[in-house]
């Protein structure tokens, strides 16, 4: 059986400087780096200048697309150090130009009022197909650097609730925007809580835009068809153990301009709300 990538080891930095970091991406991944994980290594880098504190939220923008075949230096700022909350700002670096910015806020624990929005009732994921193997059928019909890439093992597992996918398929008919969908990091994170949190943020920039994708019929193989990220949020209301099958449901409320806004909830498997996610992203046929 193939092993799946860890991500503690794939997402681990070099510190440079006091505030400066380096980190690679996997020799076998896409053409351009998965934006999962420049946020991830960005919050690993901002957590490396905070004690006793977690994170609670973090916003950010994909400036350029980020080159795989280069180290990535991020640079962090101690913006504020205050009783409560601590404020970092990260920049990622390649070439000698920013590709990706974050700003992001730690709190130390504390209690107070709670409620939540209940998590939708679907499919438990022992009941699902995993979305590996529904993808292993298709593999033929793509090209030989996609099947390379998409053939590896990957390590998030996903089980969608609907059990489909957009990937490779020739014909998407329009569907509602919106999805669910189980998942968790394949390889064991261990005891460090920040880095389940880290490996959730990688995690959490997975199947957004293909959720406002659904009403147009269109996927990633659709001739002329461009899509990126374009900026992340994303706030954390619980601890999460990401290695335990987490609930993603999301929906698109608006397309325009160009632009597809996705918003996600994730809830671990007994249906406590652990993050809150919103990314725009940019979709749309291009006029040559």
């Amino acid at each position: 059986m193939d092993t799946p990538e860890n991500l503690v080891e794939t997402l681990a930095l070099e510190r440079l400087e006091v505030n400066l970091f380096r980190g690679v991406s996997p020799e076998d991944g896409p053409g351009r780096i998965f934006g999962g994980q420049v946020i991830a290594q960005s919050l690993l880098a901002a957590y490396e200048t905070v004690e006793d504190r977690a994170c609670h939220s973090l916003h950010c923008y994909f400036i350029r697309p980020g080159d795989p075949r280069v180290p990535i230096v991020f640079e962090v700022d101690r913006s504020r150090d205050g009783g409560s909350f601590t404020t970092r700002r990260v920049v990622a670096i390649q070439h000698g130009q920013q590709i990706f910015n974050l700003a992001a806020s730690f709190q130390v624990a504390e209690d107070g009022f709670e409620h939540q929005a209940p998590m939708p009732a679907v499919a438990m994921p022992d009941d699902l197909p995993s979305e590996a193997e529904a993808q292993k059928a298709l593999l033929d019909k793509l090209p030989e650097e996609q099947r390379r890439w998409a053939s590896r093992p990957r390590p998030i597992e996903m089980r969608p609730v609907d059990g489909s996918s957009l990937f490779g398929r020739p014909n998407v008919q329009p569907r509602e925007p919106e999805s669910q969908v189980w998942f968790r990091a394949k390889a064991p994170i261990g005891d460090d809580l920040h880095m389940h949190q880290v490996v959730l943020a990688y995690a959490s920039d997975m199947n957004l835009l293909s959720t406002a994708m659904r009403p147009h019929g269109v996927h990633w193989q659709t001739k002329g068809f461009q899509s990126a990220s374009l900026d992340h949020a994303m706030w954390f209301h619980k601890q999460p153990n990401f290695n335990n099958w987490h609930l993603y449901a999301q929906d698109s409320p608006s397309a325009s301009g160009g632009r597809g806004f996705i918003r996600g909830s994730i809830y671990s498997q007994d249906g406590e709300l652990v993050a809150s996610v919103a990314q725009e992203g940019l979709i749309r046929m291009r006029k040559d």
